[in-house]
């Protein structure tokens, strides 16, 4: 276990039950529980996700390991070395099976999208800082699901510290969803 993965624990066991507590561009960040309309709408995406395609697995409180704004790994050598990202999404899509292992923060290689769900505490970090942690770690789909805004934004083709396509679009509407899941998500619901 790496200084900052144990800096991470500790700092996760002082916070109330339940708190988020990530590392986004050298800055702690700890975020409450969301509300009961954001836990709905987050399941409401996993069953959509999830309903279309058996072999994908809808995951939450999985932690990601990412790499830091200077988008160098961190070392495991011991040497000093950049410090790394780690990011709790809200949901993560991936291929049933990629997280058999006992880490804690889980390699960001076999996810094929992340979501967030803003909260009035959340929302900033979800538009600006999670999107360029989620494009520098490869994951080629984000969805963020903007209720502040009644939005909702997707991010293709990651290129360094953003993604190359964004398309916004009203909640309540249909959503395309590029590859590699090229499906509509209906939003109805949200």
């Amino acid at each position: 276990m790496t200084t900052v993965d144990r800096l991470l624990e500790l700092r996760s066991a002082r916070e109330p039950e339940g708190a988020r507590v990530e590392l986004i561009e050298g800055e702690i960040c700890v975020s409450p529980l969301g509300d009961g309309q954001h836990a709905e709408v987050v399941a409401e995406l996993c069953d959509r996700l999830t309903d279309r395609e058996r072999r994908l697995g809808c995951y939450t409180g999985i932690g990601l390991k990412a790499p830091g704004a200077s988008a160098e790994p961190d070392r495991s050598d011991g040497r000093a070395g950049p410090i790394g990202d780690r990011i709790l999404p809200d949901l993560v899509l991936a291929p049933r099976g990629s997280f058999k292992n006992e880490l804690v923060w889980q390699s960001p290689d076999p996810v094929l999208l992340v979501a967030e769900v803003t909260s009035s505490s959340t929302a900033s970090r979800d538009r600006v800082q999670k999107i360029r942690a989620y494009a520098r770690a490869g994951i080629p789909l984000y969805l963020l699901i903007d209720r502040e805004a009644g939005e909702a934004v997707v991010c293709s083709g990651p290129t360094g510290d953003d993604y190359d396509h964004k398309s916004v679009h009203r909640l309540g509407t249909p959503v395309p969803i590029p590859a590699p899941l090229d499906f509509t998500l209906d939003t109805a619901e949200f």
